[in-house]
C-alpha cells in the first residue's frame, strides 16, 4: 500500500461551520485470528500540526511509535477501547468493532461535537457523525486514531506473547501468517484466539 498523507481539510471545514471538537475514530485487528479488536478516538489540536499522519498500515512500526507519542502528547483528547475474543465470538467481528469504537468515542473528555468514522456509522452515539470512505488515508484525525489503535494493539499482542510464547504473537500480532497457522495446528486454540474464526487450512488438522 502506497503511503498517502492524511489532511485536515475536512476537520478544518467542520470547525469553520461551528463544530469545536472534531474526533476521528478507527479500529485495528478485524482480520486477526487472535487477540482483541482495538479502537481509538482522537481529537487533534487545531494549532498543533503533526506531520506524517497516514493510515497506520502504511507507516513503518518505528515511525508509528514516534507518531503515537506525538499524538497522545499534543491531542486535545484521545482514548482507546477494545472488544476481546469472547465478545467478538458472541457478537461477530463487525458488531464488536463498532462497540469498541463507540466506547472509545464516549471515553473522550471533552466529548466531541462530531465524529469522523472510517466508512461505518457507529451506533448509539449522542453526537453527530460522518462516515468518510477511506478515511484513514484521507482524514488526519482518523489516521491518528488508526495509529494509536495499532500501537496499542501491537503492545497488547507482545504482552500476550509473554504469557504464551507458543504462537509467536510478537511477530504476527495475531494475523493468519503461515507460522501462526502452523502453531495453531500444533497447539490448538488458546484463550486469546477467536473461536468463531475458522481458517479453512485448519479444518483438516484441528477437527
Amino acid at each position: 500500500m502506497g503511503r498517502v498523507a492524511a489532511t485536515r481539510t475536512l476537520e478544518n471545514w467542520l470547525r469553520r461551520v461551528g463544530f469545536v471538537y472534531v474526533a476521528g475514530t478507527d479500529e485495528v485487528g478485524r482480520g486477526c485470528l487472535a487477540g482483541p479488536v482495538v479502537a481509538a478516538a482522537v481529537v487533534l489540536h487545531p494549532d498543533r500540526h503533526i506531520p506524517g499522519l497516514a493510515d497506520s498500515k502504511a507507516v513503518p512500526a518505528e515511525e508509528r511509535t514516534d507518531l503515537y507519542g506525538e499524538i497522545t502528547a499534543s491531542a486535545i483528547a484521545w482514548s482507546v477501547a477494545a472488544a476481546d475474543p469472547t465478545e467478538i465470538d458472541r457478537l461477530n467481528i463487525h458488531q464488536a468493532s463498532l462497540r469498541a469504537m463507540q466506547r472509545a468515542v464516549l471515553a473522550l473528555a471533552p466529548l466531541p461535537d462530531i465524529v469522523l468514522v472510517d466508512a461505518f456509522r457507529v451506533p448509539e452515539l449522542p453526537m453527530a457523525q460522518r462516515g468518510v470512505l477511506h478515511g484513514d488515508r484521507r482524514c488526519a484525525a482518523i489516521a491518528a486514531a488508526s495509529i494509536v489503535a495499532k500501537v496499542t494493539r501491537d503492545r497488547q499482542m507482545i504482552d500476550l506473547h509473554g504469557v504464551d510464547p507458543r504462537y509467536g504473537f510478537d511477530r504476527h500480532k495475531g494475523y493468519a501468517t503461515a507460522d501462526h497457522l502452523d502453531a495453531m495446528a500444533r497447539f490448538g486454540y488458546s484463550d486469546a484466539h477467536r473461536r468463531s474464526f475458522r481458517p479453512s487450512t485448519l479444518f483438516d488438522t484441528m477437527d
